[in-house]
Order: C-alpha cells, then structure tokens, then sequence
C-alpha cells in the first residue's frame, strides 16, 4: 500500500497507511485483523494509546459467544488472546427461583482485557509495520486524501501523525440525541469461597431474584472459574450509575442473602458503564475518518455486548482495505434489531413492563439457542418473530408505535465508573 498525500497538504507523504486512535478492544482487534488479512507487506500501521491514568480503560473482562464456525478447545487462537474461561451450559433464575436455560450450542467465552493487551503488544512488537505512540489525542482533522491526528505525549510534548485512513475508538463522551437511553453499570467481585460454591461447566447469565428497580432491571451475573472462584456481578439497567458504596451494598445482599457464599475472600473488583441507546452512532466522522467500537454504535442497545461485534467489523474492514476498497466500518446491527431494541429501552424506561418477567419469560418460552442467536445479532427473521409472539405483545407493540411521534433528545455525558479498586467494604 502506497503512501498516499493527505489532510497536511500536498505532496506530504503519510506517516502510516492507518492511524488507530485508543488501544482498547476496539482498537487493538482492528489492528490484529489488519495484519492477519493483509498481504505481504502489511500497510503500516500508527497505534495512539493513552498514558497511564484516568483517561485509559480500567482492566475488565468481555464475554461472548464463539461462532459458529469456530473450533473447539480453549486456547483463543482465533482471538489472538487466551480464553479465560468457557462454558456450555447457561442458567437464567427467575425472579421466583425457577431455574431456566440448559447446555448451550455454542460456548460462552470469557478474555480478560489484561490477557488480551499482552498477547497482541507480542503480536504488535513482532511486526515492522506497527508504530506505537502514547499520548492523549487533542483533535483529529480530515482532509480528502488523508487526515491528520495530533495531541500531547506522556510528558507535554505535542505531536502528529498523518495516515491515509484514521480510525477512532475513543469511547464518546457525549452520546447522540436518543428517545431513550439507559445505562448498564455494574460492579463485580472477583471471589474465593471457602468451600465449593460454584459449577465450573455452568455460566449464570441471570440471576433476577435482586431486588428490582421502579423502572428498569437489576441482576446477578455468576461466572465460575473453579469450584470455589468465580466473577459475581450485580448489574443494573436505568437511568443513572450507583456509588461505589452502593454497588457494595448490593453485593453483599446478594452474596449474603440471595445466594450465600459463607465465608470468601474478595481478590479482585471491576465496574463499568455502558450505554444503551437508540440514539443512532455515526461510523463515519469525516472522508478518511471513522468510528469504531462503542463510539460507531458497536454495542448492542437492549444487551451492552460488544465485544463479537467488534471482531466482525474489525475483519470486514481489514478486508476491504486489502482489496483497495474505502474501508468504511459495516453497519454493526441489523435495522430489525435495533427496532425491537428500541422498543424494548423505551417499555423498561416508562415501567411498562417489569424487566425482571421479561427476560424470564423470554428464557422461559422460547428455545435457548434462538435466545442466544437473538442476543448476539445472529438470530433468523423467524426466530425473531416467534420471540416477539411470546413477549409482553401489548406494551412492547405501544413502546415500538409511539418512538415514531417522540422527539429525539440530547443526550447527558457518558458517566466514567469509579475506580473498580476503591472498595469501601468488602468480605
């Protein structure tokens, strides 16, 4: 790939055929996607990473379904990072206690964030045609033949690079005009029991018997490691993040009452927020700019997965760069879906249905790998209909007819979580 004129004006050679802005999921898969499809030589890529502090994504973990298509065993290899855990049986517990769910067709896969960063700065640190610059980015500027992306590096110092195509991840500190908008927040602990309390083979996605938000849902989410390891997470949708003490609180409600752990020893904690929005993410900023993650609308409003998501649009864009095709991100979510997400934010928003019932109902009623092709985008249009036929029809078919005649709205600012590692209280 040859190095082309750009935004700095003309006759300026490139300092990369790619500039990649953040260095998180994102980021780092569009990269390691790049590498894999490109031929020989690889077209040079520029990754701009944040320093150390507040403006860089505290360590968490992602989960997701394989594809289909993937082979068995745990090693990650088609991820280019190792695979924390995986599970073939899934559990969903009803507000009551009824058990849902069963052996699932695809595994459920857990990457730490700080496994995945190591295996591809080997992977970046092995390759010539990556640069890597740690600075905080300050403004990126498109032109019709390239654009041009400067900040300050870790001790002041300005700099700039110019690619041919820029590709931003940074998270959005402000999201698009929406009719509704909710936010999944949540804070887990990382916990080591005295005894066994968990089932290594089994992932709990669900567990609803929390006590439930006015308006929105609250629920457990158990994810076991070893016999007595595992991530237990409280997780809510609504409007507004919990405090720390807050969120610690809810945990040891649950960890006491709900499900008691006895004795157990916290060794480690993550939180986060992300939004769930039917405010529509523009994948394109500019001629040769573009948005890629959670800013280009990658995350799944009425579920917050984003992480398959992000590998699907990272490999359609590597390869249209290695054909000489404009590399613009593929749309992320079909338009169907988005409607019924919509729907959907907009009936737990106003209270129109109780969300505890409703995702109890839909593990309930319906098979579970159309569920899980449903929640990871991949579901048929059949299956969508006979999931619709078995939800709350009344208040999901009012929430759906009444988005047309509201006004989109200006957004608040995306709230960054609290540091996962001040706990106030912990057992």
């Amino acid at each position: 790939m040859s190095r082309p004129e750009t935004a700095a004006g003309p006759g300026t050679k490139a300092d990369a055929d790619v500039v990649v802005v953040g260095a998180g999921a994102a980021g780092l898969s569009l990269v390691r996607h790049l590498l894999d499809a490109s031929p020989s030589p690889a077209p040079s890529v520029a990754v701009v990473e944040p320093p150390p502090g507040p403006v860089r994504s505290p360590e968490r973990t992602w989960c997701f379904w394989e594809e289909e298509e993937t082979s068995p065993g745990g090693s990650g290899a088609g991820l280019g990072a190792p695979v924390t855990a995986s599970w073939h049986r899934l559990r969903v517990r009803g507000p009551g206690g009824e058990t849902l769910g069963g052996d699932s067709p695809r595994r459920y896969l857990m990457v730490r964030s700080a496994d995945f960063t190591r295996a591809m700065d080997t992977r970046l640190a092995a390759s010539p045609a990556v640069t890597r610059v740690t600075g905080t980015v300050t403004a990126v500027e498109d032109g019709p033949r390239g654009a041009r992306v400067s900040g300050t590096d870790a001790v002041g110092r300005p700099f700039a690079l110019t690619g041919r195509w820029v590709f931003d991840s940074r998270p959005p500190r402000v999201l698009p005009p929406a009719h509704t908008t909710l936010l999944q927040h949540f804070r887990g602990w990382f916990v080591r029991t005295g005894e066994d309390r968990f089932d290594p083979g089994t992932a709990e996605l669900m567990d609803l018997r929390t006590p439930q938000p006015r308006r929105g849902l609250s629920f457990a989410y158990v994810l076991p490691l070893t016999p007595r390891e595992a991530l237990v997470e409280y997780t809510e949708f609504s409007a507004s993040p919990l405090t720390v003490r807050e969120y610690e609180a809810a945990l040891r409600h649950y960890t006491e009452r709900v499900r008691p752990l006895g004795e157990f020893t916290v060794t480690g904690a993550e939180q986060g927020v992300i939004p769930m929005t039917d405010g529509r993410f523009a994948r394109r900023a500019g001629h040769t700019v573009f948005r890629i993650g959670t800013a280009g609308g990658a995350t799944r409003p009425s579920t917050g997965y984003t992480f398959a998501t992000v590998q699907r649009q990272s490999a359609q864009v590597a390869a249209a760069l290695a054909a000489g095709r404009t590399p613009l991100p593929p749309r992320p979510h079909a338009r169907r879906h988005l409607a019924m997400d919509a729907a959907l934010l907009r009936a737990l928003a106003t209270g129109r249905v109780d969300g505890a019932d409703f995702f109890a109902r839909l593990f309930r009623r319906n098979r579970l790998d159309s569920v899980l092709r449903f929640l990871d985008g991949r579901s048929a249009f059949r299956e969508e209909v006979a999931i619709g036929l078995r939800s709350p029809m009344w208040p999901m078919a009012r929430s759906l007819a009444e988005l047309s005649l509201l006004p989109r709205r200006p957004s608040a600012a995306v709230p960054r979580p609290c540091d996962p590692h001040q706990r106030k209280a912990s057992r």
